[in-house]
């Protein structure tokens, strides 16, 4: 039987507000509220951060801080290499979503010869990179780096060249460049984006289950969907960044809020829809931020009834193997 490793990684030096580092410590204190013994249960093990690097000058502001992201990256996907070769599997906790390149990175480090399929349930798109993304932090970039994409035909600036040396070593790590298809990404809830970012996923064909769509057809009917347009992929990474929630209905604990999102429980059904398929392979939570939570510590408290729910089910999933 698999074991679940939690992967904690504090790195927040893609966002562009800070307090995403302590939002792995808001978990735990939600976890203590719930009286849970989710943090003792699993083994765990933490991601060395650039945090650091916060109070230095900014060098490349075209990819901000993009130097200490791709150690960080090296790790995670170091990281979850070793989880997924040992047979178990790796739950990712992250700050910000910057980094979420690096856990794809590892998975198909892990697995060089299955297709890997990915499903994105996010506010935001994450596809610009250094030539088109208009505020230069590097969490909304982790899709591009995974797809190899540039989007120059979309350029809004030209790059630094220390910053595409290192994006062009983020594209490349592990030796696999692209790691995944445009056709094999899936977005749930995105409904932030910029124009490069629109025009990309037009031409590319990238689906988007908008709130309102999943709405409609029911949020089985949408992940049932979503999984049978990734049919031909042998695995799947599921990643849920926190602001894909409503962030008025929940809070706005996190470093990128909008509104018109998921309800906690729906973004609780569609996550486990998803890991009934059994060909998900890694499951990651972002953004959580307890410095601009307006309801206390209510972000961290959502976010862990629905990382518990999912270990619990992965588990018995798991068992069943």
């Amino acid at each position: 039987m698999k074991n679940l490793k939690l992967i904690e990684n504090k790195s927040e030096i893609g966002a562009g507000t800070r307090g995403a580092s302590l939002g792995i410590e808001a978990l735990k204190v939600a976890s203590l509220n719930q009286k849970s013994d989710f943090f003792s249960r699993y083994d765990s093990v933490s991601i060395k951060d650039e945090n650091d690097l916060l109070f230095q000058a900014v060098e490349t502001p075209s990819a901000i801080r993009i130097k200490g992201i791709k150690k960080v990256y090296q790790r995670l996907a170091d990281q979850v290499k070793e989880v997924l070769i040992e047979g178990d599997y790796p739950l990712v906790i992250a700050a910000d979503h910057a980094s979420a390149g690096g856990t794809i990175a590892g998975i198909k480090m892990a697995y060089p010869e299955k297709r890997l399929g990915v499903i994105w349930v996010d506010a935001h798109g994450d596809l610009h990179s250094p030539f088109t993304s208009p505020t230069g932090n590097v969490h909304g970039m982790p899709l591009a780096t995974a797809l190899a994409e540039d989007n120059e035909v979309c350029k809004v600036k030209e790059p630094e060249e220390e910053a595409l040396s290192n994006w062009n070593a983020l594209k490349n790590l592990g030796g696999i460049s692209p790691k995944i298809k445009a056709e094999d990404l899936v977005f749930f809830g995105v409904r932030d984006t910029e124009k490069p970012e629109e025009e990309l996923m037009e031409r590319e064909g990238i689906k988007n289950f908008t709130v309102k769509e999943s709405r409609e057809k029911g949020i089985e009917k949408a992940a049932k969907e979503a999984l049978e347009k990734l049919d031909n992929c042998d695995i799947i990474y599921l990643s849920f960044d926190v602001d894909s929630m409503d962030s008025d209905k929940v809070s706005r604990g996190t470093g990128t809020p909008v509104p018109n999102g998921f309800l906690p429980e729906e973004a609780q059904s569609l996550i486990a829809e998803i890991i009934k398929s059994r060909k998900v392979v890694c499951f990651e939570l972002v953004e959580v931020n307890p410095t601009l939570d307006n309801k206390g510590n209510m972000m961290a408290e959502t976010a862990f009834k629905i990382l518990n729910e999912t270990a619990v089910l992965i588990e018995q999933m798991n068992e069943n193997e």
